[in-house]
């Protein structure tokens, strides 16, 4: 029955890494369907806020729920649960505190918010489980150069991501509207900083994993996030004609 289980979460990680191309020629294609890409025609969205904590709620509910209701036998050593919080701690952050921060932001289609909540259970349900029940470290590991390499920047990449949403938040004065240029932090380098912080944040925690499943994770939000800021940056280079033509789209000074 585990090994089943073991070949099904392998399996599920492979199909995540599939899903991840096919988005983002998806996207690549329609644009994004959330925020100021959003249709005005959609008969049924929800404010911002609420699709937020909405859509990203399973990826915290989930791992929790899967560390009381079941066996968890790898959480009884110390890399088993810190790679597990880490995922935990982001999720908090981007499903209890992000939402509430939220400035006005553009209603968001209620088929998206669906599409990305269940997108939220099916991996946090992978991470989760194949975290507190099939992967094996020694207690070593959190010595290991992967893993320390992974750590730091999964850290770095989540305060840059946290940091370029602030500065997003606060473009605009109380009582302006309309859309205007980021300044600031890495913004002054790429279209998308948030998106590249959320990119090194999940490609670190997948180096820290060293496993399939946190690997297909990261590729999973690179080509979501890259589509996206493909989009940004045609739509910033289009919308403003003093935008600074040096800067790139998602990585720094490469691309």
């Amino acid at each position: 029955m585990e090994l089943a289980e073991r070949l099904l979460l392998d399996a599920f990680a492979y199909l995540e890494c599939a899903l991840g191309f096919l988005c983002f020629a998806l996207l690549t294609l329609l644009g994004s369907p959330y925020g100021r890409y959003a249709s005005p025609r959609s008969a049924w969205s929800l404010t911002a806020p609420t699709a937020w904590a909405v859509q990203e709620l399973p990826s915290l509910a989930v791992p929790l729920l899967v560390c009381v209701a079941t066996a968890a036998e790898r959480l009884r050593c110390w890399p088993n649960r810190i790679l597990l919080a880490m995922f935990i701690v982001h999720y908090t952050q981007r499903s209890l505190i992000f939402p509430f921060l939220i400035r006005g932001g553009k209603p968001t289609p209620l088929y998206a918010c669906v599409l990305a909540f269940a997108f939220c259970a099916y991996n946090g349900y992978l991470q989760s489980r194949y975290l507190s029940q099939y992967a094996v470290y020694g207690d070593d590991w959190v010595t290991d150069p992967r893993f320390l390499t992974g750590f730091v920047l999964w850290l770095v990449g989540m305060l840059i991501n946290i940091h370029s949403d602030y500065i997003l938040r606060n473009l605009r004065k109380p009582g302006e509207t309309g859309y205007k240029i980021p300044r600031g932090g890495l913004f002054e380098y790429v279209s998308a900083a948030n998106y590249f912080g959320e990119v090194v944040e999940w490609c670190g925690y997948g180096l820290a994993t060293w496993s399939v499943q946190g690997g297909a994770f990261a590729l999973f939000t690179f080509c979501v996030l890259l589509s996206r800021a493909l989009q940004h940056h045609q739509w910033y280079l289009e919308k403003f004609e003093d935008y600074p033509k040096s800067r790139k789209t998602i990585i720094p000074f490469l691309f």
